[in-house]
């Protein structure tokens, strides 16, 4: 693994494990319609050998663990793993880099990656380590954000751009994969084949502006724009952008659509 890779690794621990606390308090549960659909789609039960890479604070390792599932997460943020592991004792966390595993070959049933995988240094090393890692006819579940034309939270995420510096030429947005015909030849030149691609409904919800401001500035682009335009800056762009999802009893609700491929190892 090159330096370059291992330093993006660390950069994305840093990002996403700058607020925790408030990511697993107001902003995992945004995707959990999204956890649910995949574990159920790939017929997660007793004794699968699951792993989820990029978790989080672990709320999918968690429902997997309900399921029956033998559970593994991997995140680059040790503030995360932390929580991931005091919420699920018995399971095995790991910090560490999407790009370089630190699991046996043929180890698990069943990885996922919800919003993490496509972000990684080199996404070709990272695919080529998901596909060592699982078990021949495993599958690999991949998701990312759905078709953005007119989903109110694009319009909510996409706020901060105001307070970044342009990204670098050809860097892909968070919207790059939102396309299934794009998505297929994603895990395609990763050697895997898409068996399935489908959209899930996973509107966001909060109980009031505040727990709002504090889930929206726990992500990693929120924590790249409070480094450089400062945390007032970024809860007013925020404050603005959620304003018209204000319902009359202070609750802030939108609407987000979440795109999944399931694949399996061209190999298999």
């Amino acid at each position: 693994m090159t330096k370059h890779n291992t330093m993006t690794g660390v950069a994305n621990g840093e990002l996403w494990g700058h607020r925790a606390q408030d990511w697993a308090k107001y902003q995992e549960a945004s995707i959990a319609p999204v956890f649910d659909a995949v574990l159920d789609r790939t017929r997660v039960s007793e004794g699968t050998r699951y792993l989820d890479i990029g978790c989080g604070a672990g709320m999918a390792a968690a429902k997997a663990s309900a399921l029956g599932a033998v559970v593994t997460g991997l995140d680059a943020s040790s503030a995360l793993i932390d929580i991931a592991q005091s919420r699920l004792p018995a399971a095995t966390f790991n910090v560490g880099d999407l790009q370089q595993l630190p699991f046996a070959d043929g180890s698990f049933d069943l990885v996922t990656s919800f919003n993490a995988i496509q972000y990684a240094g080199d996404v070709a090393e990272a695919l080529s380590e998901v596909k060592r890692v699982l078990a021949p006819g495993g599958t690999i579940a991949i998701a990312t954000w759905g078709n953005p034309d007119g989903m109110e939270a694009a319009e909510v995420v996409t706020v901060l751009k105001q307070l970044l510096p342009p990204p670098p030429p050809n860097a892909p947005g968070p919207f790059a994969l939102s396309d299934d015909n794009v998505l297929r030849q994603f895990v395609k030149k990763g050697g895997f084949e898409a068996y399935d691609v489908f959209d899930v409904d996973s509107p966001w919800s909060y109980p009031d502006e505040p727990a709002a401001l504090a889930g929206l500035a726990a992500s990693g682009v929120a924590a790249k724009a409070i480094g450089l335009a400062g945390k007032a800056a970024v809860d007013k762009a925020h404050r603005s952008a959620i304003a018209p999802f204000r319902n009359a009893d202070g609750r802030i609700e939108f609407g987000a659509t979440f795109k999944v491929v399931l694949a399996k190892s061209l190999n298999a």
